[in-house]
């Protein structure tokens, strides 16, 4: 007779597998979205040094429109991480809904003013139009995420707001596009405009394999 194998022993399932790297993309999207805000929310020292420097004189020009964009993109970033907790949402729905508001109202200032900065930004037209289109996005996601909870139709509201907050995690992507290819030796403007474009693009093609999956 076969002898059985231990349960202790047992080989991770696939199931297990999954749950462990679903936890990991988990954590590690949290823990770039709240870096990414820390760096960001330095802008509001207003200390010229911590701009862009290419963009110091349009950052400085522009100071109103900026720190809309900036503060809302900050806040909703980090908000926006709560409202994907399956247990806030189960036991705090309350919490959940006005955490909810906060992101809506987050988005709209830094889709915004992300209208207002982007046609004066790097590389145009190519950088500034990927920009302008990430902002319309971004305020449309959100506007029909919000539409949807409204109503009370809470699938379509939740797969709306995870598309706008992957729009949002473009804050991240982009800024790992930039550190990825900057050192291969492309042109500079090259790197910068293709990233304007393809950091949300790839955000939102993974947001939509998510909502597909089982």
């Amino acid at each position: 007779m076969t002898p059985h194998r231990p349960a202790a022993i047992e080989l991770p399932t696939a199931a297990r597998k999954s749950g462990t790297l679903r936890r990991a993309g988990r954590i590690s999207v949290a823990t770039l979205a709240l870096l990414v805000a820390a760096v960001s929310a330095r802008y509001f020292t207003l200390d010229p040094d911590t701009f862009l420097a290419d963009q110091r004189a349009v950052y400085l020009a522009h100071l109103a429109p900026l720190l809309l964009h900036i503060g809302g993109g900050v806040t909703a970033i980090s908000l926006g991480l709560l409202q994907f907790l399956p247990g806030l949402r189960a036991r705090r729905p309350a919490l959940h809904r006005w955490t909810g508001r906060g992101y809506v109202l987050a988005a709209a200032a830094t889709g915004l003013g992300g209208l207002l900065i982007a046609p004066h930004g790097l590389y145009p037209p190519v950088a500034p139009l990927g920009f302008t289109a990430l902002a319309v996005l971004t305020l449309a996601t959100t506007a029909l995420g919000l539409h949807h909870a409204r109503h009370g139709r809470i699938p379509a509201h939740r797969r709306w707001m995870l598309r706008s907050y992957a729009l949002m995690f473009t804050a991240v992507t982009f800024r790992l596009w930039l550190l990825a290819l900057g050192p291969t030796g492309l042109p500079t403007a090259a790197v910068y405009a293709s990233g304007a474009w393809a950091a949300w693009i790839v955000n939102l093609a993974v947001a939509e394999r998510l909502l597909r999956r089982p």
